[in-house]
């Protein structure tokens, strides 16, 4: 069985996230490919080639698939597709916009947010916002699915770089074209590969708590922020900060949830990580079930308070 790993990267650099789906592919068995696809990207190819266990890296170069539009990218994997069993991509959103496209143009399923692998054709993956784990047994010559990364550790560095392919760009369906974007530049780690987040809820009331009393302790534990959707959407905070079922999944080393009630579908995309902290003066707010330590206490006592302890320790 061989499997097509699509990687996840800014044409500049490799996300942590391909290694990780490269680690769910060792799982199927056989040979594992990694294709990136992008303009200037051989420092991403290379990088890719340094990942244990791949056993070969597709190179395509071309302003198509310079912003990872997704019908460019899915028609240069289904081209590919005869030489492949199983084809994954990370679930980023990426990932997510470029496999129902494969799986549409192979005529297979695809399987969504795969977390373990039992066998080449037998896999789970959660539902119902993660309280219910699916097994899906797929009979699909094919397989095409989506890896939920904190679910896989990443694969580690190979001594001896695989050997890179050069692939020319193929036709696509000019369907979509890429207009702008407007990126937002930070000091702090990305959320979904930060060791630590920081995250705020609608009890923080404004975006100016948020300025003042959130992100000032992220900062001194070189933490990432995250959000509830309530706090999104009441405009507290920007969409890419939004941790749970419509927004990020993280499983960071500690998470600490800052006036967060813990609705279901925030704790779909936290409950992994490895220590759970809650701050909520509600004692029966949900989020204390999932918490291995809770405070109850009001957040503009309790921060403040952390904050000076902090301050004291750096001394």
């Amino acid at each position: 069985m061989t499997s097509l790993v699509l990687a996840d990267h800014d044409n500049a650099s490799l996300k942590d996230s391909t290694a990780k789906a490269v680690s769910a592919a060792h799982l199927l068995g056989g040979d594992v490919h990694v294709l990136v696809a992008g303009l200037n990207c051989v420092a991403a190819a290379e990088a890719a080639a340094r990942i244990d266990g791949v056993a070969k890296v597709l190179h395509a170069e071309a302003p198509q698939y310079e912003h990872m539009l997704p019908e460019p990218l899915a028609a240069l994997i289904t081209a590919q597709a005869a030489g492949y069993d199983a084809f994954l991509a990370p679930s980023t959103a990426s990932g997510k916009n470029v496999m129902p496209r494969v799986a549409a143009g192979l005529d297979v399923m695809q399987i969504s947010d795969v977390m373990n692998v039992l066998s080449p054709d037998t896999f789970e993956r959660p539902i119902y916002a993660g309280n219910v784990i699916e097994t899906v047994r797929s009979k699909d010559g094919k397989k095409v699915m989506t890896v939920r990364t904190t679910a896989f550790p990443p694969a580690a560095a190979a001594g001896v770089a695989a050997p890179i392919e050069t692939l020319g760009p193929v036709a696509s369906p000019e369907i979509s074209t890429f207009v702008s974007e407007e990126l937002t530049k930070s000091e702090r780690p990305e959320l979904t590969a930060a060791r630590i987040v920081v995250s705020g809820g609608r009890a923080l009331q404004s975006r100016e708590n948020f300025t003042k009393l959130i992100e000032p302790l992220a900062e001194k534990l070189h933490a990432a922020v995250g959000a509830s959707r309530a706090a999104v959407d009441a405009g507290y905070a920007p969409n890419d900060w939004q941790v749970g079922q419509t927004g990020k999944i993280v499983a960071p080393d500690l998470y600490i949830a800052i006036g967060i009630s813990g609705a279901i579908q925030h704790l779909a995309g936290m409950k992994d990580s490895k220590v759970i902290v809650a701050i909520n003066k509600d004692a029966d707010a949900p989020i204390f079930q999932v918490a291995d330590y809770g405070l109850v206490a009001d957040l503009y006592t309790a921060l403040p308070e952390l904050d000076r302890e902090l301050a004291a320790i750096g001394k």
